[in-house]
């Protein structure tokens, strides 16, 4: 401990007979011991180091007289403030803040990874998997060679010296792990362990912390190993974490007890619920319009039934929550809706009936029987009711390219009646073009390669996916279905990797994460079983948070 910086560093005023010569060689930059105003006390008592005088007359000055338990914790705070805003679904109040909070974790990111305060020397694996994935998803240029720092032998250790292993430290390590991006072996290794440490602990009831109490820790662990990040729909994670967030009573548990200023835990919990209930009022409003179109329309005569159009707009819903984001939301679950209802409807059909169908799409000249004409019909009031509302919200005109979009998919459909096949590019450019990304300002044309890439990984897993959640007989041992394979997930990889770290001059970042969005509504519904599909649907959908 005389030699090289330990966490004992933090603890001196505990101990006898040291060598203060050689200590004071170990001091942070700013002249705490580990940032712990008692262990500088006591070697100001031991030496009257003017470095350390200095430290600790500035947290007295700053603290009006009293001083918290360590000091500073800036890197924990900044990064801790993001994940929680995240998780709880109000991150969109803050972007600014959080930007901040960002790029001020990035400015002392270091290769060794990250400990609570900035220069310090010793580095955790529980603020390190934080800063990495927080740094990672807001597209910052990480290596997960980090972790490496944290392997010894088989293991992944949170702390040089550490006696007991923390669970918050392999927990988040294992939400860090999969974030992965292609041939990252080391990530792949933290993630096996991670996960059969958590799954251990869980066994045994033994889901606590030394270092933090939280209001429920087993629900957090328990959410994050039963629901993979692909398939992780964010109004549905940030339903269950209003639930586990401690909100007043989640402390950091120290010598004393010490509270985060950067989170306000009680106005930010209150904020919280009063968010989701808000979205949840808007959310049933337009699912009951959704029914009325659905009635009005006529499509449960055309096969579509009212547990499919539910489940077009809860996913939607799920993955795009946001108020002012309803045409987007509601673009998504009616146009799920009406390929489902064409795939339902000419499912024993031959080609030249879907050729037809195809043919007086595009050229309006109805020549089939009257049911079919009113479903052409539908489609068509259906795109320029879209067209109309990004006319209304963004002065863009999309009708010609929603057309074309939906053109596309048809002849496609038209030729093997496969209605999934490319469903996932019709999904994206039409969530695109409500959005108002236009295709003359985001440029997804066909001579883009960037955006072709991205496509043609997002339809190759999308359309894995489909084929997986139709294998209802295929079931682990957990009972969830098998969906994992191991080209799903190199493309999942790589599609995670295009969205936060490859520039893609042709889109921007919100064109990018519609890919993702997509992607993962389709990991979900092939993930989860129908049982706990109808748990979700309620929870988010239908009940309150109190």
């Amino acid at each position: 401990m005389h030699k090289v910086p330990t966490t004992l560093l933090y603890s001196l005023e505990g101990m006898a007979g040291l060598d203060w010569e050689k200590l004071l060689k170990l001091q942070s930059q700013d002249g705490s011991f580990m940032t712990s105003p008692a262990s500088t006390a006591f070697a100001l008592m031991q030496t009257r180091d003017p470095s350390s005088m200095a430290y600790l007359a500035k947290v007295v000055h700053k603290f009006n007289g009293g001083v918290p338990n360590v000091y500073p914790v800036d890197l924990f705070e900044h990064a801790w403030a993001v994940d929680r805003l995240q998780r709880l679904g109000i991150s969109r109040y803050f972007e600014p803040q959080l930007k901040e909070c960002i790029h001020y974790v990035n400015r002392y990111w270091t290769k060794k990874g990250m400990c609570w305060a900035r220069n310090l020397e010793i580095m955790d694996i529980d603020s390190t998997s934080m800063g990495f994935r927080l740094l990672r998803l807001y597209g910052h240029q990480v290596s997960a060679d980090v972790f490496k720092n944290f392997k010894k032998g088989n293991e992944f250790i949170c702390i040089a010296g550490q006696s007991t292993q923390a669970v918050t430290g392999m927990y988040n390590l294992f939400r860090t792990s999969q974030v992965l991006f292609p041939g990252e072996t080391i990530l792949e290794e933290a993630k096996e362990f991670s996960t059969k440490f958590l799954r251990e602990k869980q066994a045994s009831n033994e889901l606590i912390d030394k270092w933090i109490i939280t209001k429920d820790l087993p629900g957090e662990v328990e959410y994050a190993l039963d629901v993979p990040w692909y398939a992780s729909l964010p109004r549905l994670e940030a339903r269950f974490y209003i639930q586990q967030y401690g909100g007043g009573d989640d402390v950091w548990i120290g010598k004393v007890l010490y509270r985060m200023p950067y989170v306000n835990n009680d106005l930010y919990l209150k904020l919280a619920k009063l968010d989701y209930n808000d979205c949840q009022t808007l959310h049933l409003i337009e699912w009951d319009n959704i029914q009325k179109w659905y009635t009005e329309c006529k499509l449960e005569e055309y096969g579509l039934t009212s547990r499919s159009l539910l489940m077009a707009y809860y996913v939607a819903a799920a993955s795009i929550f946001e108020p002012e984001r309803s045409n987007e939301r509601l673009a998504w679950a009616k146009s799920t809706s009406l390929i489902e209802t064409i795939g339902s409807h000419f499912k024993e059909e031959t080609y030249e009936q879907r050729r037809a169908f195809v043919h007086e799409f595009r050229t309006k000249k109805m020549n089939t029987n009257k049911k079919r004409q009113e479903l052409i019909e539908t489609l068509l009031a259906t795109i320029h009711h879209f067209s109309m509302d990004a006319m209304a919200a963004h002065r863009q005109n999309i009708s010609h390219p929603l057309r074309q979009a939906w053109e596309n998919w048809l002849l496609k459909w038209q030729e093997k009646g496969d209605m999934h096949q490319d469903e996932a590019t019709l999904l994206v450019e039409t969530i695109n073009q409500t959005a108002g990304i236009s295709l003359s300002e985001g440029k997804l044309l066909s001579n883009d390669p960037d955006h072709n890439q991205l496509l043609k990984i997002t339809n190759r897993v999308c359309n894995r996916l489909r084929w997986y959640q139709n294998q209802k007989h295929k079931v682990n041992e957990n009972g969830s279905y098998i969906v994992t394979t191991q080209e799903i997930e190199s493309d999942m990889q790589h599609l995670v990797q295009m969205v936060l770290q490859k520039p893609l001059h042709s889109a921007d970042s919100s064109s990018k994460q519609t890919y993702f969005a997509v992607a993962r509504s389709f990991f979900y519904c092939a993930y989860s079983d129908p049982e706990t599909i109808n748990h979700h649907i309620t929870k988010v959908l239908f009940e309150r948070v109190i």
